[in-house]
């Protein structure tokens, strides 16, 4: 059971993964991620900084950065313009501390959801391969799922520390 002084902590990590969780259903569904949703995680960044004392340069800094990558990944079409303000205003919780790992989550998430992607459509997978990836698997990875997930499990790191 947490501590008392873990409840804020806690509270906002529920309704922030409740906003991911929806954000990510969205994506999976439509592949679009509603612009509410990208509110609300910038909006709730404001309380989280108040009770766990973030320094809100780091997390301005971490958002930055994130905007100048996710805006050239998506001028290549990697990601569509949603995952984009998804993954800067998530960056905000990261800070900079964590912001490096926190992009190699997000990677390493969004190759798993390409991977299951690639399985529960396996006869269009096989029609790439023989393509040799020039022709349209169709509606991309929703990488919604990536940062939300990736979101989460660096803010248990608190509670898990890692080396």
């Amino acid at each position: 059971m947490p501590a008392a002084a873990d409840l804020p902590y806690w509270s906002l990590l529920l309704v922030l993964s409740v906003i991911l969780a929806i954000a990510s259903i969205t994506d999976i569904k439509d592949r679009r991620i509603p612009n509410w949703t990208v509110l609300a995680v910038a909006v709730l960044f404001v309380p989280w900084a108040v009770t766990q004392h973030v320094s809100v340069l780091s997390a301005l800094g971490a958002a930055a950065i994130a905007f100048a990558i996710s805006c050239a990944m998506y001028a290549f079409g990697v990601v569509g313009a949603g995952d984009s303000k998804l993954l800067t205003v998530t960056a905000l919780f990261a800070g900079l501390g964590q912001l490096l790992p926190f992009l190699l989550l997000v990677a390493l998430t969004g190759g798993v959801v390409a991977l299951v992607s690639l399985a529960a459509r396996p006869v269009r997978a096989l029609v790439m391969i023989q393509m040799r990836g020039k022709g349209d698997f169709g509606r991309g990875v929703p990488y919604g799922v990536a940062i939300a997930v990736a979101t989460v499990g660096i803010l248990m790191r608190r509670f898990v520390p890692i080396p």
